[in-house]
């Protein structure tokens, strides 16, 4: 049993069927790509929702010196994009880092992968789905036509917001007036989702509240995708052209608005606050990795794939980079949170104009993204599907088209019924712990494969460095660098000391009577003023004090101590993704010294992995559920019906 689930697929035999034409299905994919079109589809994905929108709570946390952030996320995604590109090269099929895996570590493991694309393709999808569906309705709401008396179409709240921003966020406001706050006081997001739940229409005790625009772009482009490469690849490059011509524009005209005071200080919350943008910033390079799906469509994959990645993100990092400088130049950093940023900067300008170009931009920007993920999806089930691992139906090819048919209409349902309620920071997270998990796999995939004398190789290799001397020094340099400068944090870290809980969390856990207390204890703390204690917004008072401040009010207060502070097992299961990304760095470090493994794709494996960890346990669960039934489903269909259980005929 143990054999067979690891049950591997030889390059030769891969590369055999390929030319065959895959057994029982003669008809095989067009193939039209070429070097340019390559860079293209990487740009296409690459830039959407990252430089239209997280670029802007990025450079609110950490400044100008988010684009140091940028450069990183560069270099690990290139770390990455190396290991793909030599997969890539010795295994020129559609299928990328599934069929990669196949070759490398065996059935299971591939399996795991390609289930976990299905999480990044799908998931990313849903969260491009929505953050356009928030651009687009901007959009309409600035239209205005005086001759027919049109001022902005406004689309109602709850048709442009999903069921459950809209419920936790009239939880959450609920409990906030509560603590005291003004129903006008809320912040704007809080506020937008409060309304959509009043205002929408109800079925019994059930609430209407859903995202249509999102579900509309989602058929439109799945139709596009039905209709064939050509067509997706002529409409992918005319949004790729509209797209940069826009960049262009914006930093073509923002640089003369630069004004370099606002580049002082250039790190205003310090290395911490450049971290915090993680997630977002590796948000914004994904996508890279959808080009190795194309690799059959390719006029010549071995030598184009590389490159294509190559140049695609050695474009997106300077534009990148620019973008953050012009943005953080022309307004202070710390205004950027906002959902768009380059168009926000322009507002502040005065330069209505442009902001209006840019919001049209940004639709195209983010269909073009769409576009190469839901293209990226049904090509990794056709693969999954020529090994026995899926259903046959899943890679039949549409006769006329051309087209994975079956499997291209399967992902429009599996993206278009979530995107109707799920909530924009979950699906973030979970599309990002997705890929990094591929990331990671495909780096380690090339470790595993370094030394095999029986393996086949591509026209591209990786350049080989002896990790021996070089990943240990790093790894003692990194504990020592930790104890030295952030020892109080550190040493929390490793004997789990209690935390103080933040704010907003500690105002909404509190009940009626401790409310009450925490009122008067506020009342008591603010004196000489007095404050009768039912007016007091307690939110917002101690929001406002400074650190220690609210450490020693928290301190003093009577409420009940779990209330005030995390500690033990509620606390120690946040660092849990921390100690295993420790835990493996010790066993990496080991193989380096004793099998000389080769250096990128090690830091690769480590700086994915290390991405991966920063985001919370919350994504960790919710991406083993999936994993988990990824397995049910793999020992109920697949590992009986797949290709290398049946004799050779």
């Amino acid at each position: 049993m143990f054999e067979k689930l690891f049950r591997k697929k030889s390059i030769s035999k891969i590369l055999q069927d390929a030319a065959k034409g895959y057994g029982d299905h003669e008809n095989t994919l067009h193939k039209t790509l070429g070097v340019r079109d390559l860079t293209a589809f990487g740009i296409a994905a690459i830039i959407g929702a990252g430089i239209f929108s997280t670029i802007g709570k990025a450079s609110a946390d950490g400044g100008p010196a988010v684009i140091f952030l940028f450069i990183f996320t560069a270099v690990a995604c290139s770390f990455a994009a190396f290991a793909y590109a030599e997969f890539a090269s010795m295994v020129p099929v559609s299928g990328s880092a599934y069929t990669y895996s196949y070759v490398a570590f065996g059935e299971l493991i591939a399996w795991i992968i390609g289930w976990s694309l299905i999480m990044e393709y799908s998931i990313g999808n849903i969260t491009v789905a929505i953050s356009w569906s928030d651009y687009f309705t901007g959009l309409l709401s600035t239209i205005k036509i005086p001759p027919l008396g049109i001022d902005g179409i406004h689309v109602p709240d709850w048709m442009t917001m999903d069921y459950l921003s809209a419920y936790n966020g009239h939880k959450h406001a609920e409990a906030l007036l509560a603590a005291g706050k003004n129903l006008a006081d809320l912040d704007s997001a809080t506020a937008l989702a409060n309304n959509a739940w009043l205002t929408a229409p109800k079925i019994g005790g059930f609430h209407l509240v859903a995202d249509i625009p999102a579900l509309a772009i989602i058929i439109l482009i799945t139709w596009l995708i039905y209709r064939g490469m050509k067509e997706s690849r002529n409409a992918s490059n005319a949004m790729v052209v509209v797209k940069l011509a826009v960049i262009l524009l914006v930093l073509a005209v923002g640089i003369f608005y630069v004004d370099t005071k606002n580049w002082n200080p250039f790190a205003p919350n310090g290395v911490s606050g450049i971290l915090k943008g993680v997630s977002a910033v590796f948000f914004a390079y994904i996508g890279f990795d959808a080009i190795s799906t194309t690799a059959e469509e390719c006029k010549n994959p071995q030598r184009d794939l590389p490159r294509g990645m190559m140049w695609a993100i050695i474009i997106c990092t300077i534009l990148y980079v620019a973008i953050a400088l012009v943005l953080t130049g022309i307004v202070k950093s710390d205004t950027l949170a906002v959902g768009d940023p380059l168009a926000f900067v322009f507002d502040q300008i005065d330069l209505k104009l442009m902001s209006g170009i840019i919001a049209v931009s940004a639709v195209f920007a983010m269909a073009s993204v769409l576009l190469v993920f839901q293209m990226g999806q049904p090509r990794i089930w056709m693969s999954m599907s020529r090994d026995g691992l899926l259903p046959k139906s899943f890679s039949k090819i549409h006769p006329k088209y051309k087209t994975p048919s079956f499997a291209t209409i399967v992902v429009g349902f599996v993206v278009a019924v979530p995107s109707l309620f799920m909530n924009l920071t979950i699906v973030t997270d979970l599309c990002s712990i997705g890929t990094l998990f591929a990331f990671v796999l495909v780096c380690a995939g090339v470790l595993v494969l370094q030394n095999r004398p029986d393996v086949q190789r591509g026209k591209f290799k990786i350049p080989y460095v002896n990790s021996k001397f070089i990943v240990p020094v790093i790894f003692i340099a990194s504990i020592a660098f930790a104890f030295t400068q952030y020892g109080k944090e550190t040493k929390a870290f490793f004997f789990n000391s209690p935390k103080t809980v933040e704010t907003i969390n500690f105002v909404t856990s509190l009940n009626g009577e401790e409310l009450k207390i925490v009122k008067e204890e506020i009342v008591k703390n603010s004196a000489p003023q007095i404050i009768l204690a039912e007016k007091v917004d307690a939110e917002s008072y101690l929001s406002a004090l400074p650190g220690d401040r609210y450490e020693q009010f928290i301190a003093a207060s009577k409420v009940s101590i779990e209330k005030k502070y995390e500690s033990g097992w509620s606390l120690f299961k946040h660092k849990i993704p921390m100690w295993i990304f420790l835990i493996i760095c010790v066993i990496i470090t080991f193989y380096c010294i004793t099998k000389n493994l080769s250096l990128i794709p090690v830091l690769g494996l480590i700086s994915c992995l290390y991405m991966m960890c920063e985001l919370g346990i919350s994504n960790w669960i919710g991406f083993g559920i999936w994993l988990v039934v990824g397995l049910v489903v793999y020992f109920a269909y697949g590992y009986k019906h797949s290709k290398l259980a049946q004799p050779e005929n």
